[in-house]
């Protein structure tokens, strides 16, 4: 991919997910500034990683991203506090993921599913089937028997009022 399409493609992806990254790096942690900077961080590594990527699921994708640069961040930071008992030295060692972190992508994933819920229908079905689920539009207009315009129109009318409904969340 040339660096003019990888940048076009990183504008529509900041606009679609910017609040989902976002909402992920708060999430796990617990910093709004340290989550605003883990969310560039995030971009900046799909814009550099574009040309080993797929295409596929790019939702998925800059998730776990971002979710690799919290773990990250809380693994640095681990580093630089003093266990002060043997065990959580011992843990530290290990390398193994943090329980906190599958609980926070746990939550993460409940409060889009929560989110999601609370849309109209039938934004509500569309979007768990798109965002929760991760199913493709198509297979989603075949399990619905419709059409696969219509589905990507419900699609991009539920991301706005997904948009909507975190956005009076963080004011």
């Amino acid at each position: 991919m040339d660096k003019i399409r990888a940048q076009e493609y990183i504008a529509d992806w900041i606009e679609t997910y910017q609040n989902l990254i976002f909402s992920i790096c708060c999430k796990m942690t617990r910093d709004y500034f340290i989550a605003e900077d883990l969310t560039q961080e995030t971009f900046l590594s799909a814009y550099r990683n574009a040309n080993s990527f797929d295409g596929e699921n790019v939702k998925a994708w800059l998730c776990r991203i971002a979710t690799n640069k919290c773990i990250d961040y809380q693994r640095q930071a681990a580093r630089r506090v003093t266990p002060e008992d043997d065990v959580e030295l011992e843990h530290i060692e290990s390398g193994s993921s943090l329980p906190e972190e599958l609980i926070m992508e746990k939550e993460v994933i409940k409060e889009l599913r929560n989110k999601c819920e609370q849309l109209k229908p039938p934004y509500d079905e569309i979007a768990i089937l798109y965002f929760c689920q991760e199913r493709k539009p198509e297979e989603i207009a075949t399990m619905k028997q419709k059409n696969l315009k219509t589905i990507q129109t419900q699609i991009y009318r539920a991301r706005a009022m997904l948009k909507k409904l975190y956005g009076k969340e963080r004011l």
